[in-house]
């Protein structure tokens, strides 16, 4: 049985992360991350890049995984 790494881990927050946004930001027009970050929007940036890039791992995994 594989174990989840690190990284697969901080993928998995990561997509969680973002996905709650969307969701929050679909149904209320409200931005977690802007208001938790918005004071420092370079870091509010980083971690737009940071979940698109845990997007990318995830979906590069998962075929690998469905290959097996």
């Amino acid at each position: 049985m594989n174990k989840l790494t690190n990284i697969d881990w901080l993928t998995m927050v990561l997509l969680i992360i973002g996905g709650l946004n969307w969701g929050l930001i679909g149904a209320f027009d409200f931005n977690l991350v802007n208001t938790i970050l918005g004071a420092w929007p370079i870091v509010e940036t980083i971690i737009y890049i940071l979940v698109g890039l845990s997007a990318i791992y995830v979906a590069v995994v998962s075929t690998r995984l469905s290959r097996k």
